[in-house]
């Protein structure tokens, strides 16, 4: 395994499209890094980059000790996991596991030796003869995982794996792909835009917007102490909730006043608690929770509630929110006042 490095790295197109500006980032010797961000916010490109599929603009990308700019694809010692599966439909599982040793010339033995033990990692061992037509998406999925464990890499690249898996599939694949890598020991750069992904996988996040690092921090960290609007409206589902600061009490009419759907209740709450006056829109039963979604001026708020908590939309209810759950952003630049801290009466 290697660590990882963009040092400023940026990549221009020929339009002068920036898809990456200045990214600065180490990833740590087998490290479980996610990139996560909306489409077109360079977080596939700069994977490529570090793959090699891209040029690189400007900066260094380094693996190990190495720096890799100039560097073909097949001499940088990673292997990539594609959303598409790129399996040789012609061959069976165990020579599409196979192929790329062959390409390296490895001894019979060794190849036979790496199929197997990825085999039986990702429990293929009942599939080797078998063609990627007659497996299912999941099973394609470990398939494509298999050839690049049989590698042996110094790193994994994966862009967006799971996209073509339903729910159900994406939830086990993932916990399948987290024991992997935590039994390998394998640095890791794993891109998506599906946060939760992000949240449940990552040891830590880079959260991206229009080509720029939006923050930087272990799960937890993005979720408590988000460094702007952006991250703190992309990171957690159902989204926090912003509105202006005087909307719910503080007299701070420059600032957005942020809070989770968590951290809402109904009634006057405790001592010390932002009060506000919401119509309730719509309801949602989940089980052991609901999601309401109230109307508060021109804002529509989600508030996550006890499932036997009474409420009928139209009406206007008194809500609360604590006050040490509550964070201030800047309302011009929505960089957070302090991150660090909660807002206290």
């Amino acid at each position: 395994m290697a660590s990882i490095c963009f040092e400023g790295v940026s990549k221009i197109y020929g339009d002068g499209t920036c898809a990456v500006d200045q990214l600065d980032l180490e990833i740590k010797e087998g490290e479980f890094m996610v990139f996560v961000g909306p489409s077109g916010c360079g977080k596939t490109t700069a994977l490529r980059m570090v793959a090699g599929l891209e040029e690189i603009s400007g900066g260094r990308v380094v693996i190990g000790d190495r720096e890799v700019n100039h560097v073909s694809p097949k001499d940088r010692d990673i292997a990539m996991v594609f959303q598409n599966y790129a399996l040789y439909p012609h061959m069976t599982v165990a020579a599409n596991l196979a192929f790329g040793l062959k390409l390296r010339q490895l001894s019979k033995d060794e190849i036979n030796r790496r199929v197997h033990d990825a085999a039986v990692a990702l429990d293929l061992e009942d599939y080797l003869e078998r063609k990627p037509k007659a497996l299912s998406g999941g099973q394609r999925q470990r398939v494509a995982l298999g050839r690049a464990i049989v590698r042996e890499p110094a790193a994994f690249l994966m862009d967006e794996p799971l996209s073509n898996l339903d729910a159900a599939l994406r939830v086990q694949t993932r916990g399948e792909i987290l024991k992997l890598q935590k039994r390998l020991d394998t640095t890791t750069i794993y891109v998506t835009h599906d946060q939760v992904e992000a949240m449940t996988m990552g040891d830590r996040i880079a959260v991206m917007r229009k080509g720029v690092l939006q923050q930087l921090g272990t799960p937890q960290e993005l979720y408590l102490r988000p460094a702007n609007t952006f991250v703190a409206t992309f990171i957690g589902s159902p989204a926090m909730n912003l509105v202006p600061a005087g909307a719910i009490g503080i007299d701070r009419d420059t600032m957005l006043a942020g809070f989770r759907p968590e951290h809402v209740s109904v009634g006057a709450g405790a001592d010390g608690a932002f009060g506000f006056d919401a119509t309730v829109e719509l309801v949602e039963y989940l089980g052991d929770e609901r999601l309401a979604h109230v109307r508060l001026g021109e804002r529509l708020l989600t508030a996550k509630l006890p499932a036997d908590q009474a409420l009928e939309t139209g009406t206007t209810l008194r809500f609360a929110v604590r006050s040490r759950a509550v964070l201030l952003f800047d309302a011009e630049t929505g960089l957070a006042v302090d991150s660090s801290s909660r807002v206290d009466r």
